[in-house]
């Protein structure tokens, strides 16, 4: 979600966007934590949050926020829209010191934003979002996306089916690291699962079905009241996804808890889950191990990848959305956008 991991709030001598007058700070008084109730308030909001990913993500930024406050004498909750526009400003401008001097995305300013919401609330204030003088946090924001509206998205390569079968041919052995390998990257685009999701699968979560396995995923980004969904994985005669699953757990001996584990340097399994960055670090190895480029390729590589392929292969916008549990079809547009561009294309005839 955004930009670097670890970006700090910059030293109190980088130069800031200043959108208040330097003596308000005065008037408000410093304080560079909270209190312990507004803190078990926090944290009880915190443990209720959708995805693990997001709760880390709204701490980072909620702990660069406040020490970005602290180094300017300004007070972080309740924080005034000014002193969040003057935040908000100078990441949009000069970024910060982890992100070595460079702007951060819209995404990542969006988001720090929604942290800074979010504590207010779980804190029981009102968030600088509403308070007087929120127009003009809200007018400055338009003009944040206006400029960002530019940047270049860092996409990354869907692994469709081309490129998968050619990262499976490529693990040509059968030790216990290629064979959890094989089963994670195959799962993994053929569920079109979310990174948060393929780390915490279950054995107990997994039944066979005729016609493949059925897998169900209690709770999800796309799944906030924890209904639970159910998706189909295919046994399918190219990718094989349930092949490779049933030799993983047969020769790591799992027959109980997560299904994707840490292997040990010498190859033991452990009963540790892989974490949500190993699946980005095993797409990448084994895509550089037959030649793509690792820098293209990332975890969500996979789920774009099942998109972008049932996309090419004339899914219906039902049934993709359907399999990867999106929210609306909206956001499954940009994956069948370029082909559909020349399906049907209005110049067929005469071109």
């Amino acid at each position: 979600m955004g930009d670097a991991e670890g970006e700090d709030a910059g030293g109190a001598g980088d130069k800031a966007v200043v959108l208040i007058p330097v003596a308000q700070a005065a008037e408000q008084p410093l304080l560079t934590g909270i209190t312990p109730e507004d803190d078990a308030r926090v944290q009880a909001y915190v443990a209720r949050a959708s995805a693990a990913s997001t709760i880390r993500a709204y701490r980072s930024d909620w702990r660069l926020f406040t020490a970005w406050c602290a180094a300017r004498g300004y007070r972080p909750l309740p924080a005034t829209p000014e002193v969040t526009g003057a935040h908000l400003a100078e990441i949009a401008e000069i970024g910060t010191a982890f992100s070595a001097g460079r702007p951060l995305s819209k995404a990542s300013i969006e988001r720090r934003l929604a942290a800074i919401v979010f504590v207010h609330r779980a804190a029981g204030l009102e968030p600088p979002t509403t308070q007087t003088g929120a127009a003009t946090l809200t007018t400055m924001m338009r003009g944040i996306r206006r400029a960002k509206r530019a940047d270049k998205p860092g996409n990354k390569r869907p692994a469709d089916a081309d490129v998968l079968r050619d990262i499976i041919r490529g693990i040509t052995g059968d030790t216990i690291l290629e064979l959890r390998d094989r089963a994670l990257l195959t799962m993994g685009m053929m569920g079109a699962f979310r990174r948060s999701e393929l780390v915490r699968i279950r054995v107990e979560d997994i039944a066979p079905h005729p016609r493949g396995l059925t897998v169900l995923i209690p709770f999800s980004k796309g799944d906030q009241g924890g209904a639970g969904q159910s998706v189909a994985i295919l046994e399918g005669r190219r990718i094989e996804p349930v092949r490779h699953y049933h030799a993983w757990i047969e020769a790591a001996g799992i027959s109980e808890g997560r299904v994707f584990r840490r292997l040990t340097p010498h190859g033991r399994v452990t009963d540790t889950a892989l974490s949500e960055q190993s699946v980005a670090l095993v797409m990448k190895k084994r895509a550089a191990a037959v030649g793509y480029d690792p820098a293209l390729f990332a975890g969500h590589s996979l789920r774009a990848g099942f998109l972008t392929e049932a996309g090419r292969t004339g899914a219906t916008l039902f049934k993709m959305k359907e399999h990867s549990r999106h929210k609306s079809i909206e956001m499954l547009s940009a994956y069948v956008r370029d082909e559909e561009a020349f399906r049907n294309h209005a110049a067929e005839g005469f071109a």
